[in-house]
C-alpha cells in the first residue's frame, strides 16, 4: 500500500513541532516518544501500520483550532482519529503528519427531549448516547457492530451504519448539526436542532468526507422513541443462494423490517462457539429478521416473514419470545467479527454494497474467488440493504498470503461494482479502496470530487494518501486555457 513521500524537512523539525504544540495544548496532551507512538500506529485495519510524527490530544474545541491553525501555517500533515474502529485504515498515520486524537472530547453537552436530539461530542461512543436517554425511552438509531467502542464523530466521518439502518438509515440520516473545524482553525456550523438547514447541504457533504474536509468537534443527533414491540426471527436455509432469495422476497412484498441479517455458516458457528445464541449449527446460511412497532403490526409482520422465509426454503425458524432472547440473538450477529478471528490468525473485512435481487449470483461467484485464490471467506451481511461484510481469512505469517487476500478483497469489490453496486456501504474509502475507485468513477468524476476538497483544504494537509488514487495539485485542476489573452466565454460570471 503505497502513500505519499514522507517530507524529510518536517520530519527533521520534529523536536520544534512537538515544543511548539506542547505550548498550544497542556504537555501530556502530545506525545513525541516513539514507544507510546506505536499505540498509534494503524486502526481496524491492522495489516497496514506506520507510527504517525507525532499525536495530539486536544479536550476541546479552541484547541483542534489552534492545532488545525499552528499546522496549516508549518505545512504539516494532519490525520484525525477516532477511536480507531476504522476498518478502511482512514485513520493511517502518516510519517511526516500529526495525529489528532479526538479521545478527550468525550462529553454529552446536552439531552434535548422535548426537540428529540441530543448535543454531543465526537468522542462519545456511539452506544453512550443510547444509553444516556433509555430510561426515557428514546434511543440512537446507527448501531454499528462497534457501537461499545466507536465512536459518533468517527460514525460522522465514515457515514456508519448498522444492523438497524434498513429502517432508521444511516448516520446522515439520523444528524441535525455539526461544529467542524477546518484546516485554517476556522470554526463553523452546518444545521442545528431545527429539521432542515437552508442553503447548500454542506452537513451532508460533511458526513462520510472520511477526515478529508475538516475536523467535527460537535454532532447534533437526532433521538427515536423506543418501539413498543420489537421481536426477532432467526431462519436456517440449506444454502446461502436460497437464504439471499428469501431476503429479495421480504422487501418485495413491501415490508422494510427494523433489520435484516445474513450470514454463512462459518460465521455460524464461529459466532455460536463465542456468545452461545443459539444458532442452527446445521445451516449453511442464517437470517436474522427483526420487526419492530405497535404489537398488532409486529405480530402480523412476523406471520408473513414467517411464510415467505418457508416459502423460500427455510429448514429451521424459531421467534424471540422475550427482550432478554432477542439481544441474544443480536449479541450473536454483533460479535461476528471478532467471533471469526477464533477461526483465523487475520482476516480482511470488506465492505461493498450490491442491488439485493444480485445476492445469490454474488454469493455463487464469491465461492468461486475462494477456490480461485485458496483463501476461506465467511460473509456476514446487513442483507436488507445489500451490504456485503465478506471477511477473507489469510495467516500473515505465511508468505504471500496477505496478497492474495487483497487480490481476492479487491475482486469482490469489483465485482459489486460489476453488477450494479458500490464499493462501501458504511466503512468509507480510506487506504482499503482508494486503488479501486477508478473502478467506479471516472477521471472527471475524480476530478470534481478533488476539487471539492480544494475548497475546503487548499494545500491538501488534511488525511492525504485517503480516498483518491491520484491527487492533483488544486493548482492543476483549476488550470484555464487562455488564448489571445482572452478568456473563454467571456460572457459567463467569474467568481
Amino acid at each position: 500500500m503505497l502513500m505519499p513521500a514522507p517530507d524529510t524537512n518536517t520530519i527533521a523539525q520534529k523536536a520544534r513541532l512537538a515544543a511548539a504544540l506542547a505550548e498550544l495544548l497542556p504537555p501530556e496532551s502530545v506525545i513525541a516518544d516513539p514507544i507510546a507512538l506505536k499505540a498509534y500506529e494503524s486502526d481496524g485495519l491492522t495489516a497496514y501500520r506506520q507510527s504517525p510524527l507525532l499525536v495530539t490530544l486536544p479536550r476541546t474545541t479552541a484547541e483542534v483550532s489552534a492545532v488545525l491553525r499552528f499546522c496549516a501555517e508549518n505545512k504539516v500533515k494532519v490525520v484525525p482519529r477516532g477511536a480507531g474502529t476504522s476498518l478502511s485504515g482512514g485513520a493511517l498515520p502518516l510519517a511526516d503528519g500529526v495525529v489528532l486524537g479526538l479521545g478527550k472530547l468525550n462529553k454529552i453537552l446536552e439531552i434535548d427531549l422535548e426537540n428529540r436530539c441530543a448535543v454531543v461530542q465526537p468522542g462519545v461512543q456511539n452506544l453512550a448516547i443510547s444509553n444516556a436517554v433509555a430510561t426515557a425511552g428514546f434511543y440512537y438509531a446507527p448501531d454499528p457492530s462497534s457501537q461499545i467502542a466507536c465512536t459518533i464523530g468517527g460514525n460522522v466521518a465514515e457515514n456508519s451504519g448498522g444492523v438497524h439502518c434498513l429502517k432508521y438509515g444511516l448516520t446522515t440520516n439520523n444528524l441535525l448539526g455539526l461544529e467542524v473545524v477546518l484546516i485554517n482553525g476556522e470554526v463553523v456550523r452546518f444545521g442545528g436542532k431545527h429539521l432542515d438547514a437552508g442553503g447548500y447541504d454542506l452537513m451532508g457533504v460533511m458526513t462520510g468526507s472520511e477526515g478529508l474536509l475538516g475536523v467535527v468537534t460537535e454532532v447534533t443527533v437526532r433521538l427515536l422513541k423506543r418501539p413498543e414491540t420489537a421481536r426477532a426471527l432467526v431462519a436456517g436455509f440449506p444454502s446461502s443462494e436460497q437464504a439471499g432469495a428469501a431476503v429479495a422476497a421480504v422487501i418485495g412484498a413491501g415490508i422494510i423490517p427494523a433489520g435484516m441479517e445474513m450470514m454463512d455458516r462459518p460465521a455460524i458457528h464461529a459466532a455460536e462457539d463465542f456468545v452461545h445464541a443459539d444458532y442452527p449449527l446445521d445451516a449453511e446460511a442464517l437470517l436474522i429478521v427483526e420487526l419492530d412497532g405497535p404489537a398488532v403490526e409486529c405480530n402480523h409482520l412476523l406471520t408473513s416473514v414467517t411464510e415467505i422465509v418457508r416459502a423460500n426454503g427455510a429448514t429451521s425458524l424459531r421467534v424471540s419470545e422475550s427482550e432478554a432472547e432477542r439481544l441474544k440473538i443480536w449479541a450473536g450477529r454483533k460479535a461476528a467479527f471478532p467471533a471469526v478471528g477464533r477461526i483465523s490468525p487475520d482476516y480482511y473485512c470488506m465492505d461493498g454494497t450490491i442491488p439485493r435481487r444480485r445476492l445469490p449470483e454474488v454469493l455463487q461467484r464469491m465461492a468461486e474467488l475462494s477456490k480461485k485464490y485458496e483463501l476461506r471467506v465467511a460473509n456476514v451481511f446487513h442483507a436488507g440493504d445489500g451490504n456485503l461484510h465478506p471477511l477473507v481469512l489469510y495467516d500473515a505469517n505465511k508468505p504471500g498470503e496477505l496478497e492474495r487476500a487483497e487480490h481476492f478483497g479487491a475482486d469482490i469489490l469489483r465485482l459489486c461494482v460489476e453488477v450494479g453496486g458500490v464499493l462501501t456501504g458504511e466503512h468509507g474509502v480510506g487506504v482499503e479502496k482508494r486503488d479501486l475507485m477508478p473502478e467506479m468513477f471516472t477521471e472527471l468524476d475524480l476530478d470534481q470530487q478533488i476539487r471539492l476538497k480544494c475548497a475546503f483544504d487548499p494545500d491538501q494537509l488534511l488525511n492525504p494518501g485517503k480516498v483518491f488514487p491520484n491527487l492533483h495539485r488544486c493548482a492543476e485542476l483549476g488550470r484555464m486555457h487562455v488564448r489571445g489573452g482572452a478568456l473563454p466565454h467571456p460572457e459567463l460570471p467569474r467568481f
